[in-house]
């Protein structure tokens, strides 16, 4: 006897054995009991969610000779015929293959011949999106007004190619993704009936893995069936579809959150000795980090053992959501381009350092958004800045609206030293960072509280920062708008554009600058600056 596919095999045979679809098979079903059985259909959905099985079931319900609550008895001289095939009044075409205007018009000739032996002669179209143009031309008319004795049923996975005149002549049926615990349902009958034993955790795996399609499930378990083994597991779903050890993926997802490329490129070594496919591997990253990404705003996830959450639950604590959301921007990226790559292998691994090289900056992009969002919350005036001052000479901490006092009191003209051949020049630095606190520019502010000066030359102007200059710090003051802000109000306190110098106190200072005679403007307030919300 010939095998037959178990998806074959256990097609459903009444609307009462699909699953998920209740919202299509309570109409269908309500139409027929009452005799309101439309002259043209279409459904629509994605692959393997009963469109096909829906049409054979109305096909031979609308034709039954023994119609029960408004299903196909299969049990009927017609019922029977219609499963094997050998009824011609029920004609199923593929129009992936036959899609040409003659192939059509063969079915427009045909309509006007009374069936053979069934009440309905009903034409099944499969992908019917594939006809081309002409061939829905030569539809049309008789899709509008059939013969009373024919019904069409017309199956897609992309309507929206269909032109509207054929749309709007058709009663139209949306088959949704069909869900994991009915896919799971349906899985636990048919291993029942084809004593298949299989472990709770692997069919959970193969319904996810299946993504909303009945007939995946089913494939996949087929697959995993014919490898005479005891007890189906989740580990021999992942090697026959392909999936890397989830050891891979959480390692080479940890790498990129710690910045290692050297760990991250050796997990792609150990991937590609054991032979699996880089696409795989990347899909099943993106969708791991993506499963951090949904553990950290609901703290929660369906596929995972205890032991796996947990190590899912100590990498979400290494990143935000805004990186993680970076990086299956990335990913995804990094998968369209090795689609059509020639060298794989290399530009995965290129894009797998990149991804880890993103992460250097995590630090400081999480700092400089709580730097922007505190300045627009003092621009708008929703927060006021109170400083904690500590008087050196009296030891003691003074209430804001003191600081201007101490301020105007101690703050004196900072005369810097120059250079021999600069001439004189006088710059009032702790004015300058006094006016940028004033005009609500907090970053700047922050960042030059605690810095130097000096005159290099006549037009250059070296701020030193004695405790070294960070890669933050450096970004803030490199900044286009930050930078104009600065040199304005140089430039209104002094009458010259000049040229800023960064300069790493820690690193030392230009050959012509001397450190002794460079002056620190918060030296004369004698306060420590503390910028609160």
């Amino acid at each position: 006897m010939a095998y037959t596919s178990l998806y074959r095999r256990f097609r459903p045979l009444k609307f009462e054995d699909m699953v998920g679809e209740d919202h299509i098979t309570t109409t269908l079903k309500n139409q027929i009991k009452a005799g309101r059985v439309g002259h043209a259909y279409l459904f629509n959905g994605g692959r393997g969610t009963g469109k096909t099985t829906s049409a054979k079931i109305l096909a031979r319900a609308v034709n039954c000779l023994n119609l029960q609550d408004g299903e196909p008895c299969n049990e009927c001289e017609i019922c029977k015929e219609i499963l094997d095939g050998s009824l011609t009044d029920v004609v199923e075409m593929d129009a992936a293959s036959n899609n040409g205007v003659e192939d059509v018009r063969s079915i427009r000739d045909e309509v006007n011949f009374l069936p053979t032996k069934a009440k309905y002669r009903v034409y099944i179209i499969d992908e019917v999106h594939m006809l081309t143009t002409a061939a829905f031309n030569a539809l049309l008319k008789t899709l509008e007004e059939p013969p009373e004795h024919v019904k069409f049923i017309l199956a897609t996975t992309e309507p929206q190619k269909i032109p509207t005149t054929i749309l709007s002549r058709c009663q139209r049926f949306d088959f949704k993704k069909i869900t994991n615990e009915n896919i799971i349902k349906r899985l636990k009958i048919i291993c029942k009936e084809a004593n298949i034993k299989i472990t709770d955790e692997a069919l959970n795996l193969i319904a996810v893995l299946s993504e909303g399609a009945m007939r995946d499930a089913i494939s996949i378990l087929e697959r995993c069936s014919q490898e005479n083994v005891e007890n189906i597991e989740a580990s021999l779903v992942k090697d026959l579809v392909g999936i890397p050890s989830l050891e891979y993926i959480s390692k080479i997802t940890r790498a990129f959150f710690e910045n290692d490329e050297i760990k991250a490129l050796e997990v792609v070594d150990d991937v590609i000795n054991d032979g699996k496919d880089l696409n795989n591997f990347l899909w099943e990253i993106i969708k791991y980090v993506k499963d951090v990404l949904v553990f950290k705003s609901s703290n929660k996830l369906e596929i995972y053992s205890k032991e796996e959450l947990e190590e899912i639950k100590e990498i979400s604590k290494l990143v935000s959501k805004d990186k993680l959301l970076n990086i299956i921007y990335m990913l995804s990226d990094l998968e369209n381009e090795i689609k059509w790559s020639s060298q794989k292998t290399i530009m995965f691994q290129a894009g797998i350092i990149k991804v880890c090289s993103s992460m250097e900056t995590d630090g400081i992009d999480e700092l400089r958004k709580k730097v922007e969002d505190l300045e627009n919350k003092i621009s708008s005036g929703s927060i006021a800045i109170n400083k904690p001052v500590s008087i050196t000479s009296e030891k003691k901490q003074v209430k804001t609206n003191q600081v201007e006092e101490v301020s105007k009191k101690s703050i004196s003209k900072a005369s810097l030293p120059v250079d021999n051949n600069s001439g004189n020049s006088d710059i009032d630095w702790a004015k300058i960072i006094n006016q940028l606190r004033t005009n609500g520019k907090v970053r700047l502010f922050t960042s030059l509280a605690n810095t130097k000066v000096n005159v290099e030359g006549d037009m250059i102007l070296e701020i030193i920062f004695p405790n070294g200059l960070t890669a933050f710090v450096k970004s803030i003051l490199e900044d286009s708008t930050n930078k104009k802000d600065l040199n304005d109000i140089l430039f209104s306190e002094t009458g010259k554009q000049w040229h800023i110098k960064l300069v790493d106190g820690k690193a030392g200072l230009s050959s012509k600058a001397d450190i002794k005679k460079v002056q620190n403007p918060m030296d004369n307030l004698g306060i420590d600056i503390n910028v609160i919300e």
